[in-house]
């Protein structure tokens, strides 16, 4: 094989990888962005349920464990 073509052939190998790579970081980019939506709307969950529990320091009625009476 000559020069000319091993050089050819060397090109078309970087091609080639250039072009798995392009695709790679466009999948890559897609999950990113998914990921993100994802804990937006996690982010928008958390703080819909802190709005609903109760001020911090408040107790709701009833019983819990740490209510038994020291004999229990």
């Amino acid at each position: 094989m000559d020069a000319e073509q091993e050089i050819n052939k060397r090109l078309t190998e970087l091609e080639i990888k250039a072009s798995f790579s392009e695709d790679l970081l466009d999948q890559l980019n897609q999950v990113i962005v998914r990921q993100q939506q994802q804990i937006d709307l996690l982010m928008r969950e958390v703080s819909e349920l802190r709005q609903q529990l109760p001020e911090a320091g408040t107790r709701q009625p009833g019983r819990s464990a740490d209510d038994l009476p020291p004999h229990y």
